[in-house]
């Protein structure tokens, strides 16, 4: 029976969320709990990190399905390596290498770029020549959507542009953020189909609409932060917690490509992000995937 490889995004327990963050050791807690693939993201590719992959490849059988890079920096002045400098370039390729990884994946679409038709455009052209770039190294290119890429420009969304504009790119799709952008995600992944060798598995629940303690009812204040709460409760789920038809996205996602299915959840809401990982976990077991992992 054919199947996917389920996996962990790291940007769910990156450094910046995790305190004391070592990254072996958060590879053992993961393969503790049930997965063996991560997609590497938000996590600086230091020489110490680095190594660390390596050893939980080489000692917990972990496999490294795609990393992330950037064409250019998402904003005037950021700092890093870049696809479109050089030495930037040489050293992704070398950290994917070092890896056994041959996808990867832009995370975003620059900050420059969103609100522009044209320097969208720019961004898929210089995309595209990247991933010719790439391919001549063993290595394909993915791009990862967020909601803002469901704008629309002469009556088509930007990422149904980006796909026809860039045809050397392919797609890791985000089941949350399709659905926030107002599309059916089981939908539109099958649109997809034959360029989505990743997809993002996150769920989309409604959080609870609190009314602020410490403001006088029916003040400004008091309507002004409860509006806010009012409008701003759309929360990022535990894989199965939330209304999304995730066995219907995942057999979409498979039937189209898909070969690697990442767990990810940008915020928990205070609930450890390890356990969060294996509420996932225990979900999609429940849903038939235990095999996945």
């Amino acid at each position: 029976m054919k199947k996917g490889l389920i996996g962990v995004q790291m940007s769910t327990i990156a450094p910046s969320k995790i305190p004391n963050f070592d990254a072996f050791e958060a590879m053992r807690r993961i393969t503790d709990i049930g997965y063996h693939c991560i997609e590497i993201s938000q996590v600086p590719m230091t020489p110490e990190n680095v190594a660390g992959f390596r050893r939980s490849i080489d000692e917990l059988g972990m496999k490294v399905s795609s990393c992330t890079a950037s064409v250019a920096p998402m904003f005037p002045g950021m700092r890093g390596e870049f696809l479109s400098d050089p030495d930037g370039f040489k050293k992704i390729v070398d950290d994917c290498r070092r890896l056994d990884c041959n996808l990867l994946r832009i995370g975003m679409l620059p900050m420059t770029c969103m609100g522009s038709y044209d320097k969208a455009m720019d961004f898929a052209k210089q995309a595209n020549d990247m991933a010719l770039k790439l391919k001549e190294e063993g290595i394909d290119l993915y791009y990862h959507n967020h909601h803002v890429e469901f704008v629309r420009y002469n009556g088509q969304y930007l990422l149904d542009i980006i796909r026809d504009s860039a045809p050397a790119i392919g797609f890791e799709l985000d089941t949350h953020w399709i659905h926030r952008g107002g599309e059916d995600p089981v939908a539109f992944i099958k649109k997809y189909a034959g360029r989505i060798r990743l997809l993002h598995l996150k769920d989309y629940r409604i959080g609870e609409v609190k009314a602020p303690a410490d403001a006088k009812p029916g003040t400004p204040e008091f309507m002004k932060r409860f509006f806010e709460s009012f409008t701003n409760i759309v929360e990022f789920a535990e894989v199965g917690e939330g209304s999304l038809p995730i066995k219907a996205c995942i057999e979409a996602g498979l039937e189209g490509g898909s070969e690697y299915f990442l767990v990810e959840q940008d915020d928990t809401y205070g609930r450890d992000r390890f356990e969060s990982l294996k509420i996932s976990h225990d979900n999609l077991v429940k849903l038939g995937y235990g095999e996945w992992f």
